[in-house]
């Protein structure tokens, strides 16, 4: 019934589809570098796994809703993720980010 609950939950799944993405990214950018059969296979099960909670969230909310919390919570992962993959974002990029961040919150008001 857990299980049930947190595919019902409508944060859950925002959350699940923008840390979805965020982690595809990653992995597109691992296959820029070295494209390997098992990085692509990755990325469309990553793919697919975000389409279907974006589907299950938008059975429950607003197109608008949706996409504001899943654009997000991708953007600060993306943000945290460059780190991760060894390219740190410079000043204007962050700068950049935070007007996506800052926007995302005026709508979403």
């Amino acid at each position: 019934m857990l299980v049930l609950d947190l595919f019902s939950n409508k944060a859950f799944l925002a959350i699940a589809a923008g840390v979805g993405y965020a982690i595809a990214t990653i992995l597109m950018k691992i296959a820029s570098e070295d494209t390997t059969t098992v990085v692509i296979g990755a990325i469309a099960l990553m793919l697919a796994a975000v389409v279907t909670a974006e589907i299950l969230l938008l059975r429950q909310v607003d197109l608008g809703l949706a996409y504001i919390a899943i654009m997000a919570t991708e953007t600060l992962l993306v943000l945290c993720a460059t780190f991760f993959v060894g390219q740190p974002l410079t000043f204007r990029e962050l700068a950049g980010g935070a007007l996506v961040l800052v926007g995302v919150m005026i709508v979403s008001f």
